[in-house]
């Protein structure tokens, strides 16, 4: 099941029933344009806490806060019909209590009209997500390296390796058992990917492991060359926008410079 030709708003059973059949395709998105783009091709978009860096300017996503998720929340959803709007809750909402993360989850879906909702970590969380599905919030989680925790992990660094495979394994069938109706894999081994996604009756999506994941998932301005602060190694740019427009700009300041814009075509009769 995909987006294209479809007619009505993709739900999260929609994405839980695509489990090992057509891969489950988003992208990030912060804006009304952007999601106006990839609306007709993703089947959900999230609006990620990852808009801390990438339109904000800030170091980490650790920043971020649910005001900011709302607001870009509320620009994201004015621009989908049919692609399944997740919601990233941002560090420190969700943490410290089921409870605490419910009000944070309500608030994020009656402020956004979001259809789900999506936090970071594994065994630990697994009573909260099961809090949250219980009183009726989608949830897809999220385990591997999980940017919220980066200075717990020691960096962007990935997960899962060696000894550290059961314990991911745990991860992901813990957030599964507890209600999630899809999990994100960032940044694990192949292997243990493809382990995961036969293992579990969710999909899986994956950012950085693996094209066996049940889908796939990018920062769009990754994915444009928006974003050249870096590039990580999963990131397949797919346009370079960024050079593109810098070009523009610096064609555009030479023209205003020398006079030659605005031209008499832009300038209305007296």
């Amino acid at each position: 099941m995909s987006t294209t030709g479809q007619s009505r708003a993709v739900t999260p059973s929609d994405i839980k029933d695509m489990k090992g059949g057509t891969p489950i395709v988003s992208l990030t998105a912060y804006t009304t344009p952007m999601a106006q783009l990839m609306d007709a091709h993703c089947d959900f978009v999230l609006v990620g806490d990852s808009v801390g860096m990438v339109l904000h300017g800030l170091p980490s996503t650790l920043q971020v806060t649910l005001d900011m998720m709302i607001l870009h929340g509320q620009a994201v959803r004015r621009g989908l019909d049919r692609a399944l709007m997740v919601v990233d809750m941002p560090f420190g909402s969700y943490e410290a209590s089921p409870q605490v993360a419910f009000a944070a989850a309500a608030r994020l879906m009656a402020e956004t009209g979001a259809g789900a909702v999506k936090l970071e970590g594994g065994v630990h969380m697994a009573e909260t997500i099961a809090f949250l599905v219980e009183r009726g919030i989608p949830v897809m989680a999220h385990v591997g390296l999980t940017p919220q925790a980066i200075h717990t992990l020691g960096g962007y660094k990935v997960q899962g390796r060696g000894d550290a495979a059961p314990m991911l394994m745990a991860d992901a069938q813990a957030v599964s058992d507890a209600g999630a109706f899809a999990v994100v894999l960032e940044k694990v081994p192949t292997g243990l990917a493809t382990k995961i996604t036969e293992a579990l009756p969710i999909p899986t999506i994956g950012i950085g492991a693996s094209a066996h994941c049940d889908g796939q998932v990018l920062v769009v301005d990754d994915m444009l060359g928006l974003f050249t602060a870096f590039k990580p190694k999963f990131v397949k740019r797919y346009a370079d926008l960024g050079s593109q427009a810098e070009a523009a700009v610096e064609a555009y300041a030479q023209e205003v410079r020398t006079r030659s814009f605005p031209a008499e075509e832009h300038g209305f009769a007296d």
